[in-house]
């Protein structure tokens, strides 16, 4: 049986005269970008032109959506009322929708960014309150996240579509949540053992925590972030390294608007 994955990146994140990352040379490594919406980075400008070379080359767009932190890049936890960051959610997807109807595509699912994603693995009302928003919004969106969180759990039992998603370059506890970006292990930076990482995940459905334990991630799509130094080399490598194993490279959602 052929083994498909697929691969998303984080892009639009650069804001005014900061620049983020090489949106166009991921977006040809890439199959789904998950976009910011505004909320932790991302001008509009900037947002409307990912988007367009997004929908040039046929990847598909998903809302990064996230806390109002700009300053803090959506890596930090906030407290919010549960009715506001439905509200947050709500607002960040119809900014993109915008962008994207324009363009001749559309948002074909939702992934919580940065801390959001995080708390929203653990925490009851904050993944409620994200869950309610794409449920108001469109019930046919796929929501993506940790396997086995709170978000995702939530999600499906409001009979929404769920999804996945591993990391190709962030360390894992062995309960199969993120280690915090402060641990020494958090980031994985060698696009050889990122890549070797990365097969694994997708032909086994394993990874080795940082403890050296062996998880199990069942995952259909795998993040190789846009923001980190070599994020297009390492993309690159972990393309070919599936390729090379045989593992078909496809997105989750179909794009059609």
């Amino acid at each position: 049986m052929t083994v498909r994955i697929d691969l998303n990146a984080d892009l639009g994140e650069s804001f005014g005269t900061w620049v983020v990352g090489d949106d166009e040379a991921m977006l040809d490594v890439v199959t789904s970008a998950n976009i910011a919406c505004g909320f932790h980075a991302g001008d509009a400008t900037t947002i409307r032109r990912t988007v367009a070379m997004a929908a040039e080359r046929g990847v598909v767009i998903g809302a990064q959506v996230s806390y109002r932190d700009l300053a803090g890049f959506g890596r930090r936890r906030m407290d919010m009322d549960p009715h506001d960051l439905t509200a947050d959610v709500l607002y960040q997807l119809g900014a993109l929708e915008a962008m994207c109807r324009v363009a001749g595509t559309r948002v074909a699912y939702v992934k919580p960014h940065g801390a959001l994603y995080t708390t929203a693995a653990v925490d009851e009302s904050q993944a409620r309150a994200v869950v309610d928003a794409v449920a108001a919004y469109d019930r046919t969106l796929p929501l993506l996240g940790l396997p086995g969180s709170v978000l995702l759990r939530i999600a499906e039992a409001e009979g929404l579509t769920v999804v996945g998603e591993a990391f190709a370059d962030r360390g894992y506890a062995a309960t199969g949540h993120l280690v915090p970006r402060s641990h020494p292990e958090a980031l994985h930076r060698d696009p050889d053992a990122v890549a070797e990482r990365v097969v694994r995940l997708a032909v086994e459905g394993t990874v080795v925590s940082v403890e050296g334990e062996v998880v199990a991630v069942d995952a259909r799509s795998v993040c190789t972030h846009g923001d980190t130094p070599d994020a297009v080399a390492l993309a690159r490598a972990v393309r070919s390294a599936l390729e090379g194993a045989g593992v078909e490279i496809g997105p989750f959602v179909d794009a059609a608007p």
